[in-house]
């Protein structure tokens, strides 16, 4: 019998929420087996097993949030004599799971494994049959060492959100047991933090599936955020705990906000001749499979600023009494997801030809989107852009991200009326116009600095050719 320890999978992590389990008590498992997807202060990440055996009990409830090092599921020979000082399943209810100590389990390992397409293809064994042996005499808190093949950080596989619909588990609300409450672990979650009873609603999902869409539906809610006017007599209000991604966000913007003295200016520019760039872009071969937006040139324009202006790539070091001048550039973009804000970046992006750049911008929005963003693609950022005209916000006041010493504020893109000046006189165009918002930190990048770069990207934006001359 093994107790699979909650591990640190990113930087100093101390604790994680147990989302959702993909296993059950009697399944057989291998080692790597994905059997828990958890939530860290920064992103949603999947668990693979360390040990081969049986799921003999999970230890932890969904919802609940464990300290490193808790033990969070048992594993082992479903023959074997459970060992001394195991936990029994029916006395989870009354214990502190908040505790380490109160579920069996010692201090945490860090987690060591490889991607699924690095170690092949792996196939869970029927149910029933034999189940892999565990090394003789083993405690009950065995170490990680040796459970994964080495040579990198865990990169942990998405799984398909199309697979069949998972029963609940003993350990999971009596309406969720019954057999017409078919729904997946997150939307069991869903329909308990809600209250919203499974066993009264009807599955408009696969084999009569309850959904998200359901619950929702159930609460009085569409998938979409509900409109402030929208109040129902019976919900007049509801509550949701502070954790994971929104707790880390909080704590890192009130840092920043308090600790930086910000300031915050804007400019209006001219942007149709990027927009006929981008237009370019997008009939070229190069970009066929490529989304291509305002967004891709504005990146480029702000690392090319960066160059007469290193300062906005720099950071206060308050503890050295050093600032700190980066050579390389962590593009942070930040991304609004159902679980808060999250500002992943993309590394070394001032070496990426402009294709790989959009390639990467890409990339990092649909992870974002998704909820797969990991703790390692959000650290190291040197610089952020945030995109608020995606939701028709024509400027903001941005907060820096804590480490970094400006972030660039985009906002909507709108046709107006334009004085535009040529050899007749000025003449009144309609012509497509945004405002850009820079915030930087006032300790070192002064009122000139953060105006001279705000004005070399405002520049390249205007007329992109302007780039030849960085």
């Amino acid at each position: 019998m093994a107790d699979y320890l909650l591990p640190d999978v990113g930087e100093g992590l101390t604790e994680a929420e147990i989302v959702s389990w993909r296993v059950k008590e009697g399944d057989v498992i291998e080692i790597n087996d994905i059997v828990v997807e958890i939530e860290t202060a920064k992103s949603l990440v999947e668990l693979p097993s360390p040990y081969a055996g049986t799921v003999t009990a999970l230890l932890v409830a969904e919802g609940e949030v464990v300290e490193v090092g808790t033990a969070i599921i048992s594993v082992g020979d479903p023959a074997a004599t459970p060992a001394a000082g195991s936990p029994d399943p029916a006395d989870l209810s009354a214990m502190d799971l908040s505790n380490p100590a109160a579920s069996g389990g010692g201090e945490g390992e860090s987690l060591v494994g490889r991607n699924k397409a690095d170690r092949g293809p792996v196939r869970r064994a029927r149910k029933g049959s034999a189940s892999p042996s565990t090394e003789a005499g083993a405690s009950t808190q065995l170490q990680l060492q040796g459970a994964f093949t080495p040579g990198g950080p865990m990169v942990p596989d998405v799984v398909d959100s199309d697979e069949p619909p998972v029963p609940a588990t003993a350990a999971e609300p009596v309406e969720a047991l019954s057999p017409r409450a078919l729904a997946k672990p997150p939307v069991r979650k869903l329909a308990k933090d809600l209250g919203v009873d499974l066993t009264a609603l009807t599955g408009t999902g696969p084999q009569g599936s309850i959904t998200r869409e359901d619950v929702q539906l159930a609460h009085g809610r569409s998938s979409e955020p509900v409109a402030p006017a929208t109040i129902r007599d019976d919900v007049r209000e509801h509550r949701e705990p502070i954790k994971g991604v929104r707790k880390m966000m909080a704590q890192a913007m009130v840092a920043s906000a308090f600790t930086a003295p910000h300031v915050t200016e804007w400019v209006t520019v001219d942007v149709t001749r990027t927009m006929e760039l981008v237009e370019r872009l997008r009939a070229r071969r190069e970009f066929r499979d490529v989304k291509v937006s305002p967004l891709l040139v504005l990146a480029r324009a702000a690392m090319l600023a960066m160059r007469r202006t290193p300062e906005i790539n720099s950071y206060w070091d308050d503890q050295a009494q050093e600032i700190v001048f980066k050579s390389y550039v962590n593009l942070g973009i930040a991304a609004a997801t159902p679980r808060g804000l999250v500002v992943p970046n993309i590394k070394d992006a001032e070496r990426l030809p402009l294709v790989e750049l959009a390639e990467a911008v890409n990339q990092l929005a649909a992870t974002a989107r998704a909820g797969r963003t990991q703790p390692a693609e959000m650290s190291g950022g040197t610089f952020t852009i945030t995109n608020v005209g995606v939701f028709g916000v024509d400027a903001g006041t941005p907060i820096i991200n804590p480490g970094e010493s400006a972030i660039l504020c985009f906002g909507a893109v709108r046709k107006q009326a334009w004085v535009v000046s040529g050899d007749a006189g000025d003449e009144i165009e309609v012509r497509q116009v945004t405002q850009l918002a820079l915030s930087f930190d006032h300790r070192h990048v002064d009122g000139e600095k953060g105006s001279r770069y705000l004005s070399d990207v405002a520049a390249i934006m205007e007329d992109p050719a302007v780039a030849l001359l960085f």
